[in-house]
């Protein structure tokens, strides 16, 4: 049995329920796992559908895009999964999604503020925009790096879909419900006509400064093993 077999089964138990719960549909979308103390991750193959998918169809790939387990090709967004890891140390899973109302506001190139203290203290204080480019592309990943130092845990994709990120892969799939129910009632809000208020700003920063103090502690546990 392959040591990485773990992170494979919870790779495909997130990407189908990612596809079951409307997220994505087909083969759209990627999720990914860091493994714990390695510069190696399981990501979903490219291209595949995630309910054909068997655990030992999950790749193993590391930083430098080598795969070192898995019969087909990973993701053709590995690239920004290994982006991610290296520039927020703070993430160790990655989901890109096509959720529907996330999607809306990476049509009209809006982000959506902090609305509610639940979903601030989970993603931030703003889930951006990440500028378009190619899926899949070098200039996507160069994009995506240009946000993430903001460390919020959900960004839209320009004409794309979605992006969160998480502690573990529980908290990235709940950050990426959590920006899906920002979006859809903030779309709503905006759709009679009225003015969407955000959180008071000095509430947003308490909860947002919050949140940052888990991704430091993560930080530190990480650096820890390094000693």
């Amino acid at each position: 049995m392959s040591k990485y077999e773990q992170y494979k089964k919870d790779v495909l138990k997130y990407g189908q329920m990612m596809l079951n719960k409307g997220y994505t549909v087909g083969t759209g979308g990627n999720v990914s796992m860091l493994v714990d103390g390695e510069d190696v991750l399981a990501i979903t193959p490219s291209n595949r559908e995630y309910m054909d998918l068997t655990p030992a169809d999950i790749c193993i790939v590391d930083f430098d895009m080598n795969i070192i387990e898995g019969k087909y090709n990973p993701s053709r967004e590995t690239g920004l999964h290994i982006a991610v890891y290296k520039n927020r140390l703070d993430a160790n899973a990655v989901i890109h999604s096509h959720p529907i109302y996330s999607s809306i506001f990476a049509l009209i190139n809006k982000p959506v503020p902090a609305i509610f203290d639940e979903v601030t203290i989970g993603i931030g204080n703003v889930t951006d925009i990440i500028p378009y480019a190619l899926s899949g592309s070098d200039e996507l990943v160069d994009n995506v790096k240009t946000k993430l130092s903001n460390r919020c845990n959900c960004y839209i994709l320009q004409n794309h879909g979605a992006l969160s990120i998480g502690a573990n892969i529980g908290k990235a799939f709940r950050n990426l419900e959590l920006m899906e129910k920002a979006s859809r009632i903030y779309y709503h809000a905006l759709s009679t006509g009225e003015k969407a208020t955000a959180l008071p700003s000095d509430m947003a920063d308490l909860l947002f400064q919050l949140m940052k103090a888990e991704q430091d502690n993560e930080i530190e546990r990480k650096k820890s093993q390094i000693k």
